[in-house]
């Protein structure tokens, strides 16, 4: 497995930044390589990405959600990857935004693509576009307040 570790300050309040993470069927427009996100029910998403040509689909479990402060989630089947967002806010206008992912790499591409930093430069290109996004809007597009308790 590969880990990745990115952060970026963005300058709105934590409920804004924490409001729009939740709407994943927006995440094609600040992620690279996301094509679409389903979101099927409060804790499965189904998504379609491509990844260095690429094209996978996979469902994804959001196994816990804690608003204003994390959301984390695992593959169900296809990619095998798993993260955690967490939500600092800063001051009362500002919020660090701070994505954990680890993935296990498949194939020749993946794997050479991983070894060349190419997953952290996605995951810090992919933080500021959400950056710019959420502070060009100024306010999130939707929210879910929702609460999913972490099952062990």
């Amino acid at each position: 497995m590969s880990g990745v570790t990115e952060s970026v300050d963005v300058a709105v309040p934590v409920r804004t930044a924490y409001d729009q993470w939740t709407q994943f069927e927006e995440f094609p427009q600040f992620m690279e390589g996301v094509e679409e996100i389903q979101q099927i029910s409060d804790t499965m998403t189904h998504w379609k990405v491509e990844i260095a040509g690429v094209k996978r689909e996979f469902d994804a479990r959001i196994t816990e959600q804690i608003p204003d402060e994390r959301v984390a989630w695992t593959s169900t089947d296809g990619t095998n990857n798993a993260g955690v967002v967490t939500f600092h806010r800063l001051d009362d206008n500002h919020t660090r935004v701070t994505v954990q992912m680890e993935m296990e790499p498949h194939g020749m591409a993946e794997k050479a693509g991983d070894k060349l930093g190419l997953v952290d430069r996605r995951a810090k290109a992919d933080l500021m576009r959400f950056k710019e996004f959420i502070e060009g809007r100024g306010t999130e597009t939707g929210a879910w307040r929702g609460k999913v308790e972490q099952h062990h």
